[in-house]
């Protein structure tokens, strides 16, 4: 019988989804799991990884009996998953040694605010900004807050890395510590030009480096899955990537010029700008995307925004303001379209192109004539407004301004908001035919790395039939006027919490 499907495991921020994908990148079922962070202390975000590890197996087999097929017809497994989170662990059981600190984290602030006189080297080094989104500053905490684990890193007893190599170590029956170069890019700790851990960065963040696992290409074999009691042994895993860097490849992103962007928990903009980085001078980050086996590596600018359907969590979670989150889009249409309430939903710190760690969200414009429709809208627009900042960014920085964006994501579901988005833009926006392209993303990545499909080409080919593109309805003036009075409210919010 044929190998003619891919198996795509995607652990993101608040689930883990399996998804089983036919030889047209037709996604044939899946099953998914709600796994959600904790929040221990005000700016501290944990995920359980023993959770995150114990769900694949269920969800694994549940999604094989949906699509009516058994382990003999996968091709190649697929992995994406939540950047920069960061665990570590005993090499010899595989038994995490703390709670997994997600990448909305913030307790390593106070070490970024340190060594801000740092932050240029660190930019030119590695692309990124000193933050504690990142996984360096992350990892030096662990090792210096669980007793003992510092002396077991440098004894070699202890392994790190992102939620891909945590996940690759329990499929291959702990043979490999690897990962990918769209996951090493987030760490602080590869060199953005050589694609290797960087002795000096190491040194800086107090993180050995035999604790980091191997960096290898994003399509290409990882290891084979082995001593598992929902697979047999020996299916290759041959696609790798973050998050974000998937949903780039499955909005058919491959070349310069191309962009998109994922409302998920948070937003996060990509543009693809080939084979060579691109510094940014607006506060955006350089970073890796999806290299290709023995190809080039090839770079992406992106901006990320911390809170996205966050916010809409937030609203439906902490307000309790609805049952569902599509609700918030009912809602929002019966507030009042002269209310000036406007909400910068920074409530874990300011992301790209501001980079305000301290920021908290804030709401301005209420009434006694302000009802809970009107701040639905204004969570929903906050959300619009910061891309539209990243956007900014970003053409300042490219040769030449975009001209379309292709979205994805829980939020992209929403037509009211993605209008609302492309109007503030003022740029069409084409949404995928598939609300979550970051899995799509791996699944193609998986069957180029196990010789499923020929070429990035004809793999992309398969993509964006039945996309969807929104215009923007609205003029200059009206998008100048909304974005002035956004931007004065971020400046205000910022010098509030600059002290």
């Amino acid at each position: 019988m044929a190998r003619d499907h891919l198996l795509v495991i995607d652990q993101g921020t608040t689930s883990t989804r399996v998804v089983i994908f036919d030889d047209l990148l037709r996604p044939v079922a899946q099953d998914q799991r709600e796994i959600l962070p904790t929040y221990p202390n005000p700016g501290w975000v944990e995920h359980d990884p023993k959770a995150l590890v114990d769900w694949v197996g269920p969800l694994v087999v549940q999604a094989m009996v949906l699509a009516g097929i058994g382990p003999s017809r996968v091709a190649g497994i697929g992995l994406t998953n939540q950047r920069e989170t960061t665990v570590v662990w005993d090499r010899a059981t595989g038994e995490a040694i703390g709670p997994a600190l997600v990448w909305q984290d913030r307790r390593t602030a106070p070490f970024c605010e340190a060594h801000r006189d740092r932050r240029d080297w660190i930019s030119e080094r590695t692309g990124l900004v000193l933050d504690p989104y990142f996984s360096a500053t992350k990892i030096a905490w662990l090792l210096d807050h669980v007793p003992g684990a510092r002396k077991r890193a440098e004894t070699g007893e202890l392994a790190a890395g992102t939620v891909d190599s945590l996940l690759i170590r329990h499929l291959t029956g702990g043979e490999r510590h690897v990962t990918d170069v769209t996951n090493a890019s987030r760490t602080l700790l590869m060199d953005l030009r050589t694609l290797t851990w960087a002795d000096d960065l190491c040194h800086f963040f107090a993180v050995p480096r035999g604790i980091l696992p191997e960096i290898r290409p994003s399509a290409g074999e990882f290891g084979r899955t082995k001593g598992l009691a929902y697979l047999p042994d020996g299916l290759p895993i041959t696609g790798v990537a973050g998050d974000q860097q998937a949903s780039l490849v499955g909005q058919g992103c491959l070349t310069a010029g191309q962009a998109k962007c994922t409302y998920g928990t948070g937003a996060f903009l990509l543009a693809h700008t080939g084979d060579r980085p691109v510094p940014s001078t607006r506060g955006l980050i350089t970073t890796l995307a999806a290299t290709l086996g023995d190809g080039p590596p090839q770079y992406a600018l992106e901006g990320s925004v911390f809170v996205a359907g966050a916010a809409v969590q937030w609203f439906r979670d902490g307000l309790k303001a609805v049952g569902t989150a599509p609700e918030i889009d009912v809602m929002s249409g019966a507030a009042d379209p002269d209310s000036e309430v406007l909400f910068v939903p920074a409530l874990t710190g300011l992301g790209a192109p501001h980079w305000e760690p301290d920021a908290r969200g804030t709401i301005f414009g209420l009434t006694r004539a302000t009802s809970i429709a009107d701040l639905a809208r204004a969570t929903l627009e906050g959300v619009a407004f910061q891309v539209a900042d990243l956007i900014d960014a970003i053409n300042a920085d490219l040769p030449e301004p975009l001209r379309e964006m292709r979205v994805d994501g829980g939020m992209a579901r929403s037509d009211p908001f993605l209008q609302f988005q492309a109007d503030v833009l003022g740029l069409p926006l084409r949404r995928s035919p598939q609300a979550e392209s970051t899995s799509l993303g791996a699944a193609l990545l998986a069957g180029l790395g196990c010789g499923l499909f020929p070429d990035p080409a004809s793999a992309a080919d398969l993509l964006q039939a039945g996309s969807h593109t929104f215009q923007t309805d609205r003029d200059r003036a009206w998008r100048d006027a909304k974005l002035g009075r956004w931007r004065h409210a971020v400046e205000t919010v910022k010098a509030h919490y600059r002290g």
